[in-house]
């Protein structure tokens, strides 16, 4: 079995497990976290992180979670409504008038955290998503696909700029630095929106599935989803120099298990983690609302989407291209997170939901 590096508590010892059959599997390289009332039960690592294996995964490696990074700049959004300065209830263009254009003015920030907003393509050149200003005023001219708030088609890249430029509105800031003050800092979370090159050394770089090469192309994500309309992103995009120092507040993130599973804690301690307030108990909740049930234009599944999370069940979470994941449990304040830089193919990739099952019997030894 493969060797694993770090810790766990031997009630959880399951997902360890799982993660060293997926390298003896053929992955590259992984680390999962699951943490319980904010503190760690599971934070292992191993395997490599590079392609040609001969870089071993480390304590502080770090890599691209896609997707996974949609939940963390919810999470901005969230904070900046807890302290009142962003209505969820209000339109867009109140905080970014520009965006009123061709039809959009009934278009409400939590339709853009619900994926109902009717913005789900990115139709420009991927350069253009490396330009802050370009991209949004790019958002800001595209009439909806659908009247705003009657169905959901999942924003794949397109939401992080349309609730990232409502947040530098608000706060003058972009994301990742909003991010980096007021939720990584105090928390001590090693989560970026954006690298600098001070971290290259650090990042281990995605590989493309099996029998594929750098021109693998992201669809709209999980098991049967049909390819994304629109501009395609694929793996030498996401591996280049421009999308590592861009801030792309959809699927620009990078991190690890332990730092994702830290600040996603947030959602399931109410609010509070390691002594910082983050959040009410009352935004807790309402993050996890229903703000949209039923089947997602993009994703060709049902969905229940809150706000800037999936929902399923009392659960809250997201997945990313390529196979992060986290899943937060109110509850039982338990947040499992993986992440790898081993792609697979999405309708063959159960990498994640193994890895929280193996946690969910952990925590079901804990409480029995």
């Amino acid at each position: 079995m493969a060797e694993l590096q770090g810790s766990y508590d031997e009630l959880f010892a399951s997902a360890p497990t799982v993660l060293a059959k997926l390298l003896d599997d053929g992955d590259a390289g992984g680390a999962v976290a699951v943490l319980v009332d904010g503190q760690p039960v599971v934070d292992v690592w191993g395997g490599y992180a590079d392609r040609q294996r001969s870089k071993p995964w480390q304590e502080d490696t770090i890599t691209s979670v896609f997707s996974v990074t949609k939940t963390m700049t919810a999470l901005c959004a969230l904070i900046l409504a807890d302290q009142g300065q962003l209505d969820l209830d209000a339109p867009v263009a109140e905080y970014w008038p520009e965006f009123a254009a061709v039809g959009k003015e009934r278009v409400l920030i939590r339709h853009l955290l619900a994926h109902t907003a009717g913005l789900p393509d990115w139709n420009g050149p991927i350069d253009e998503v490396y330009d802050w200003p370009v991209a949004t005023a790019r958002l800001a001219a595209a009439p909806p696909q659908w009247e705003p708030g009657t169905a959901a088609g999942y924003h794949s890249l397109t939401q992080g700029f349309l609730v990232g430029e409502v947040i530098r509105r608000i706060t003058g800031q972009s994301v990742g630095d909003f991010f980096a003050g007021t939720v990584a800092g105090p928390l001590g979370a090693d989560f970026q929106l954006g690298l600098p090159a001070a971290d290259d050394h650090r990042l281990a770089l995605t590989v493309p599935p099996p029998g594929q090469d750098d021109d693998y192309a992201a669809s709209s994500g999980n098991s049967d989803a049909p390819p994304t309309a629109g501009t395609p992103v694929r793996v030498r995009d996401a591996n280049s120099l421009a999308w590592r120092r861009a801030q792309i507040p959809a699927a620009g993130g990078f991190g690890n298990a332990r730092s994702v599973a830290l600040v996603q804690s947030v959602l399931a301690c109410r609010g509070v983690v390691h002594g910082q307030q983050i959040l009410s108990p009352a935004m807790c909740e309402r993050a996890r609302g229903v703000e949209f049930d039923g089947v997602d234009r993009v994703l060709g599944r049902p969905m229940r989407w809150g706000l800037g999370y999936g929902l399923f069940g009392r659960a809250l979470g997201w997945g990313g291209w390529g196979g992060a994941i986290v899943m937060i449990e109110p509850d039982p304040r338990m947040v499992v997170a993986y992440v790898t830089n081993q792609m697979r193919e999405p309708a063959a990739d159960s990498r994640g939901m193994e890895i929280i099952m193996a946690a969910y019997d952990g925590l079901q030894s804990l409480s029995g």
